[in-house]
């Protein structure tokens, strides 16, 4: 926020080995000389902070300059100038650039709207696809999003409402897709669809949509709980789409949509984490700062036991994080140990955050207040890319598997 601004780049709160690659290490300090310089001179000339946001032509300003830098396409396969990292160098940047407290952090590497959301497709689309709709959004001259949710259609992914019927050369889709991330500002979709011919089979096939075309529009005159309005729908109403922009398979678009679900799981939890650090080092900040009864407050047991606490949830849910990776880097499925980790860092994340709100008492009830933005954004990652009642049904269903 502007007024918890962060003018330089934050000390650790402990004093910890780095666990990463010396090249991952070298990118986080590219990626912070980014965030604490450009960017933060940018928020500040621009007016944005985490309840304004900017503007889809100062976002794209944002997203040309990463991709320049070499940040923006990162998670792209190395035939597309990706790096190839492993998971766990992955988690430690995108650790980094949430704790940044930059409100450009999910636009750094594009989550929202650009190569991680379609890096998993690129095996699967045609060159004309490649050519039309990835390379574009690779070089961040175009943006994506992933249209899957309805408003019958969430945790049961599979019960789609939009149809999709074949027409000669194209498809023909109907329907409302919700809560869509990026809509407001996409060129494109990867969209799913059913394209069974009984409504009552589960046929799910996945396309590129051009959001342009006739037939199409999003509507976004609603905003979450975390203040901004990065969230849309799509609603398509005799929309047709060629029949060259469908993806793979069809009636694979729900595999080709959970492909990579344990390495996603795992990638939303160093955003909760790094927004779970800012909330402890405010909180610490101003226990230090604040004073009642003639001295600090972080002098009182009661302030003290809450930021214990804090850091121990946060370091717990830490370890957790780092593991999985490793676990996935060395082979494993680890489909439960990454449900474990979103679940885990996502209800930790929160009580951190809803304990630096106490800490900061009426102060943390103040729109305007990081606090009180973390408090509202972590809460929505106990729903987000799958609920906690989700994760520990994918757990208790591998356990049980064993």
């Amino acid at each position: 926020m502007k007024n918890d601004a962060i003018s330089a780049l934050p000390e650790p709160l402990f004093d910890v080995p780095f666990e990463g690659s010396a090249r991952a290490a070298d990118l986080i300090a590219r990626i912070q000389e980014f965030l604490f310089g450009e960017l933060a001179a940018l928020a500040r000339t621009q007016g944005i902070d985490h309840e304004h946001g900017a503007d889809r032509q100062l976002l794209q300003q944002v997203w040309k300059r990463s991709q320049a830098l070499g940040f923006y396409g990162m998670t792209l396969p190395a035939a597309m100038g990706g790096l190839e990292l492993p998971v766990l160098d992955q988690v430690l940047i995108k650790e980094a650039i949430y704790a940044s407290g930059s409100p450009f952090a999910p636009h750094v590497l594009g989550e929202l709207s650009g190569p991680p959301r379609v890096g998993a497709l690129v095996r699967h689309a045609t060159p004309y696809q490649l050519a039309q709709f990835i390379v574009p959004v690779a070089q961040a001259d175009k943006a994506i999003c992933f249209a899957l949710t309805e408003a019958e259609a969430g945790s049961d992914a599979g019960a789609l409402q939009t149809r999709a019927l074949r027409d000669g050369d194209d498809f023909v889709l109907d329907g409302r897709k919700r809560f869509i991330s990026g809509a407001p500002f996409a060129d494109y979709a990867v969209l799913m669809a059913s394209t069974a011919s009984d409504p009552a089979q589960r046929e799910i096939t996945a396309f590129f949509v051009d959001l342009k075309s006739p037939g199409v529009r999003v509507e976004s005159g609603y905003k979450t709980m975390a203040g901004q309005s990065h969230t849309g729908d799509i609603v398509l109403e005799a929309c047709r789409v060629p029949a060259a922009n469908q993806i793979g398979e069809q009636g694979r678009g729900l595999a080709l949509a959970l492909g990579r679900i344990t390495v996603n799981r795992l990638l939303h939890c160093p955003a909760m984490l790094g927004l779970a650090q800012l909330a402890l080092r405010d909180a610490r900040d101003y226990a230090r700062q604040r004073r009642q009864f003639g001295r600090a407050i972080g002098e009182f047991q009661a302030i003290q036991h809450q930021l214990a606490d804090m850091a121990t949830e946060l370091s717990a849910a830490r370890a957790l994080m780092l593991g999985t990776a490793r676990q996935i880097d060395a082979g494993s499925d680890a489909r439960a140990q990454a449900a474990m980790a979103k679940l885990f860092c996502s209800e930790a994340a929160f009580r951190v955050a809803d304990r630096a709100v106490q800490i900061h008492g009426g102060e943390g009830i103040v729109q305007g207040r990081r606090v009180e933005f973390l408090f509202r954004m972590l809460r929505m990652y106990r729903v987000l890319t799958g609920t906690s009642e989700i994760q520990r049904n994918t757990i208790a269903q591998e356990l049980l598997r064993a």
